[in-house]
């Protein structure tokens, strides 16, 4: 099942939605901000003039016009790329309140169906981006204790201590999840606000140490200091380094829905204000102790740690390692709502979600949690130290931000109707993040493969995922409910087969309101069939309300036969048991269906509410399917994918409940088999050679997609020839067995005998 679109009802069935309007300003939502969107970006400064200062060739080498420029640079790609790209123009493209990649190609992609792709290659490099940032925040962080005397004695230069203390503090990070991000936030916001403080006051500090730095705000600084080789050593490559100051803005972009646009906008200044401040006092320290021997032989120099005097250096190391556990809280917030956000867009597999939180937006997803807990921990063993670490960041994220300026440019051309602004758009934005990402390119053998590995491979789930779904589609049938209610009338009262249940309940991803899927009629009616006193079929939506808890009804005139949609507000468990009890005790008491009196109970008074079964029904392959090989493995590995991310009856809580499973095929076109001829008894002692028969077709009619992109656009001629072959092959047009009938494809032989004969649906399973 999935959270689908409303279905169309009968005149007064509708419920009347209300609609959301956003998380308001407030006091509080300003601290859950500090608390969980600015941690990645606030945490910059520990690692950027580091990096830049490295590959320039050290302290000695950072004179006034090379620290000059790279302030510049740094001052005005926060100016460009987070305020004025992020803050001003990408957060207008919101879908209801909510940001990040996967909602602003939600808005764009009826605009063109090659929009997908960089839909899902920036989503993919976000979140492989967020498998690195906890590794690499915190292990700097860590390291920070070297800069002092007590620390240094007991750690040195034994780098496994560093690593142990960093894969604890990321075990307890990951743990503690579960909790939500609203009461995470409301704990970090006050350590946030207290570190953004610290970087602004101890940049106000050292700034007096050389009032030249404010020359920096020039941009001339910058773009000299990018092309004079006299005074950068690495030249264009310097971007790499310099970006690494502004690797929070896409998550802030992302967590938009997490705070409320408000909250951002009131906060954004005052981060940005401290975070200049402080990178402008470390260029200040910079060229006060530049001519130092004794400081340029210091392994590992960071100024951010250099510029606080040592009595109060430990302050900073504790201070430093909260706000790398929160820019790693920041990535993985933003990881949840990519993730749920491509689970809607059926650009991933359904996983188990909790809402643990009030606030919209804020969830858990135990499955990615446990994936990226993982993951994290092998970056931290296998780079070990954060100079390593860096080397593989921010490539990932430059390839998202260039995803986000595709899709902006859509966004402002098709739905703003402002062309001459697009295009000014996508050129400035798109020359600057180009180059930002070559520059990166050239970390990719010195740890940077490893992120385009985690990002290929969380593409090809996602490519897998959605072209898999574009062929199932083919497949895919829905029959009138109206056609089927005499046969599972007469099902009902025959006295020939068992009652399994008094109530049935089927799962679907259909809201349609008068048809059903044919899988599900070829479960109770074909395959073994199942007698029951009442049908539900039941679909589950998910509103853009908290606390929603409604549903729909739908009996097709009958006191035996339900569908029924169930509303769920965003932060409600989805355990669809309990509220089907209170559905069906709904329907007794209102006497559109019959009481179920058991004889026999526990109770002194027995319940009008019988037993439940439910029944998931889930597509497989069958050996004898036809389909092409690149599809074949296509769908083998979605299925894989399906079977590691668990089944409906762990989503919406049927763990203790009375559940069967059926296995259906995907396919019900078969390969060529060949017919057998019965040897004569009187020659049953011999061999006999049998001859070989025409090609047994089966076809089966389908649907098309929901979403009209790429996948499904190349799948159409597909979906047409087997709607076609579908309305002439099917027996009595309307009947849900998989029994069709057999279309030779050669011309029967003669000495063939005739056979008009079908053959029996290989068994059935759990929907996708």
């Amino acid at each position: 099942m999935s959270n689908t679109k409303m279905p169309t009802l009968p005149k007064g069935a509708q419920v009347k939605r209300r609609k959301y309007t956003g998380i308001p300003l407030s006091a509080g939502m300003i601290l859950v901000a500090l608390g969980v969107v600015y941690g990645d970006i606030g945490t910059s400064p520990m690692y950027t003039l580091k990096a830049i200062m490295a590959d320039n060739g050290g302290l000695t080498t950072m004179g006034q016009d090379t620290v000059l420029g790279a302030l510049s640079l740094i001052i005005w790609t926060l100016t460009l790329i987070t305020t004025i790209k992020y803050v001003l123009i990408a957060m207008k493209a919101d879908n209801h309140n909510e940001g990040g990649i996967f909602a602003l190609y939600s808005l764009v992609r009826r605009c063109g169906k090659w929009l997908i792709f960089p839909a899902m290659i920036g989503g993919a490099a976000l979140l492989a981006d967020g498998i690195l940032t906890p590794a690499v925040t915190v292990t700097t962080a860590i390291e920070g204790l070297r800069t002092i005397d007590f620390f240094y004695a007991i750690i040195g230069n034994n780098q496994d201590i560093v690593v142990a203390i960093t894969i604890i503090i990321l075990c307890v990070l990951f743990v503690v999840q579960r909790a939500g991000t609203s009461a995470i936030g409301k704990a970090f916001g006050p350590i946030m606000t207290v570190w953004f403080l610290f970087l602004g006051i101890t940049g106000i500090l050292n700034i007096g140490l050389d009032l030249n730095v404010f020359r920096a705000l020039n941009p001339l600084r910058g773009i000299r200091f990018l092309f004079d080789g006299s005074i950068n050593a690495a030249g264009l490559m310097v971007l790499g380094n310099v970006f690494l100051c502004t690797t929070g803005a896409e998550a802030l972009y992302s967590d938009m829905g997490h705070v409320g646009k408000p909250n951002i906008y009131a906060t954004w200044p005052f981060v940005k204000v401290c975070l200049i401040l402080n990178y402008l006092g470390q260029g200040a320290w910079i060229l006060a102790h530049n001519a130092s021997k004794a400081l340029a032989a210091t392994p590992d120099l960071n100024p951010f740690f250099q510029i606080v005097p040592e009595n109060l250096r430990f302050l900073e190391v504790v201070l430093s390692a909260m706000a790398s556990i929160i820019a790693s809280q920041a990535l993985i917030t933003g990881s949840f709502s990519i993730v749920s956000e491509a689970i809607h867009l059926n650009l991933m597999p359904h996983m188990k979600i909790n809402f643990p939180s009030q606030t919209k937006g804020q969830i858990y997803i135990p499955l990615v949690n446990n994936i990226m807990w993982v993951a994290c921990v092998f970056v931290v063993l296998l780079f070990r130290s954060s100079s390593h670490m860096e080397a593989a960041y921010g490539l990932a994220i430059t390839v998202t931000m260039l995803m986000t300026t595709v899709l902006l440019y859509t966004y402002i051309s098709k739905i703003w109707n402002k062309h001459g602004l697009a295009l000014l758009f996508v050129l400035f934005f798109g020359a600057i993040e180009l180059m930002f990402f070559f520059s990166s390119l050239t970390k990719f053998f010195h740890g940077g493969y490893f992120t385009v590995l985690m990002a290929t491979l969380i593409f090809i789930v996602m490519y897998v995922w959605r072209r898999g779904t574009a062929i199932e589609h083919t497949q895919s049938v829905y029959l009138p409910v109206s056609k089927y209610i005499d046969q599972i009338a007469q099902l009902r009262d025959d006295d020939d087969y068992p009652i399994i249940a008094d109530n049935l309940v089927f799962l679907t991803n259909d809201s349609s309101p008068d048809k059903l899927d044919r899988d599900i009629l070829y479960s109770i009616l074909d395959k073994r069939p199942k007698r029951a006193r009442a049908y539900y079929f039941l679909n589950v939506m998910v509103t853009d309300e908290p606390n929603t808890h409604e549903f729909i009804v739908n009996n097709y005139g009958t006191d035996f036969l339900f569908k029924v949609q169930l509303r769920l507000g965003f932060k409600v468990n989805q355990r669809v048991n309990t509220y089907l009890y209170q559905i069906v005790a709904d329907l007794v008491n209102r006497g559109q269906l019959a009481p179920q009196q058991h004889r026999y109970s526990i109770y002194r008074e027995h319940s009008t509410v019988g037993d439940f079964r439910f029944c998931l029904v889930r597509k497989v392959l069958t050996p004898e399917t036809e389909i092409s090989g690149f599809n074949r493995r296509i769908m083998e590995i979605k299925y894989m994918i399906r079977h590691v991310c668990g089944s409906p009856a762990r989503w919406y809580g049927l763990e203790n409940s009375s559940v069967i499973y059926e296995y259906v095929p995907l396919f019900a076109r078969t390969k060529r088999q060949h017919r057998l001829t019965r040897v004569p008894d009187s020659e049953a002692g011999t061999l006999a050679p049998s001859n070989s028969g025409a090609m047994k077709r089966v076809e089966e009619p389908m649907q098309a997609a929901e979403d009209d992109d790429i996948f499904s656009d190349k799948m159409k001629r597909d979906t047409e020839a087997n709607a076609v072959e579908v309305e002439h092959s099917v027996i009595g047009g309307d009947t849900a067995s998989f029994r069709p009938l057999r279309v030779d494809e050669e011309e029967p032989e003669d000495d063939l005998p005739e056979d008009d004969s079908t053959t029996d649906a290989p068994d059935a399973g759990e929907k996708n």
